[in-house]
């Protein structure tokens, strides 16, 4: 099993980017995928997420700003972040939880957004 997240990179302030969750071995429907950012020397925190009977939640910082979706058919869960800023920095992962079993979850390995000002 994995996940793959990509589309971070080096944004302005104002900018958008999209990343998006790829994953292999599983079936990201069967699972509440969510998103989190981390910055050095803090905690993951939350930031969105998609359950898998297809309702979706944005913390609410980010609410205005930020849209979570899921592409069955791609089998991929996409972060559509707008209006970026600086606090929005740091590493994003994404993490797949299974429906029916808290046991079963994954992470993925990040992508590095930095937004300058």
């Amino acid at each position: 099993v994995q996940l793959q997240a990509s589309g971070g990179g080096l944004a302005q302030a104002g900018d958008s980017l999209r990343l998006s969750c790829a994953a292999s071995g599983i079936m990201l429907n069967l699972y509440h995928v969510g998103w989190y950012r981390q910055v050095p020397g803090k905690e993951r925190t939350y930031v969105a997420a998609v359950n898998y009977g297809g309702h979706t939640n944005v913390e609410t910082s980010v609410k205005d700003r930020f849209a979570i979706s899921r592409d069955s058919a791609k089998n991929m869960v996409y972060l559509q972040m707008n209006s970026l800023k600086p606090e929005d920095t740091g590493v994003y992962y994404c993490n797949a939880l299974h429906g029916e079993n808290s046991m079963v979850a994954y992470w993925g390995q990040g992508t590095l957004v930095t937004v300058s000002s």
